[in-house]
């Protein structure tokens, strides 16, 4: 039996047909557009369809209702159940980048949601990039700041993709990006001991 992520795209959950358009605010938005589409923060959202488990885990595309809902709610990306969370803070089990800057990873962007206990070896077992290294690590403070997502310049007939990037909340281009995930800041990062789950590695 497959193991797939909550927040996994499978096979039949393709992008919608949806319209870009330009608004007079100079943000972009659906030709047809539903409140939902947005998020509180006025964001414009990549619409997806909603069929979990329906065809093959595309292991590669994360879905982006998914990933929101688990951002938000503080839910395992595993098992899409309750994350961890003790006084040390939140459970987040990260591919090892200790190398990147000092105290990594304080102050990290992540749009990867954190996990339960019970989930830990199921995910390193299952995630190739996590047996090439990870760490668990409790954050104190993770609020979310922002999205992951395509920014869109002025087309001659529609809004035309550049690139995928984070956005801040406070950026003035983010109504212009077309989101795909949510993103926290992690602070007050510290190691998490955990006993009994073998190859983690100690942050």
């Amino acid at each position: 039996m497959v193991v797939a992520p909550y927040v996994t795209a499978w096979s039949a959950e393709q992008d919608l047909q949806c319209t870009l358009v330009e608004r007079p605010d100079g943000s972009i938005g659906y030709a047809k557009e539903l409140l939902s589409d947005r998020d509180s923060h006025g964001v414009l959202w990549r619409q997806t369809g909603l069929r979990h488990q329906v065809g093959r885990p595309e292991f590669a595309r994360v879905h982006p209702l998914r990933q929101r809902r688990a951002m938000e709610l503080s839910l395992c990306q595993v098992c899409g159940g309750p994350a961890d969370i003790n006084d040390d803070g939140v459970l987040w089990l990260l591919r090892d980048f200790r190398g990147d800057w000092p105290g990594w990873p304080e102050g990290m962007a992540s749009t990867e949601p954190p996990v339960c206990l019970a989930c830990v070896p199921v995910a390193l077992r299952s995630c190739p990039a996590l047996q090439r290294g990870a760490v668990t690590v409790r954050v104190r403070h993770c609020p979310i700041v922002g999205v992951r997502g395509v920014i869109y310049r002025r087309g001659t007939l529609t809004p035309t993709a550049v690139t995928a990037d984070n956005f801040g909340y406070d950026d003035p281009l983010v109504g212009r990006v077309l989101a795909s995930a949510l993103v926290r800041e992690l602070r007050g990062c510290r190691d998490a001991v955990l006993s009994g789950v073998p190859g983690i590695m100690r942050a």
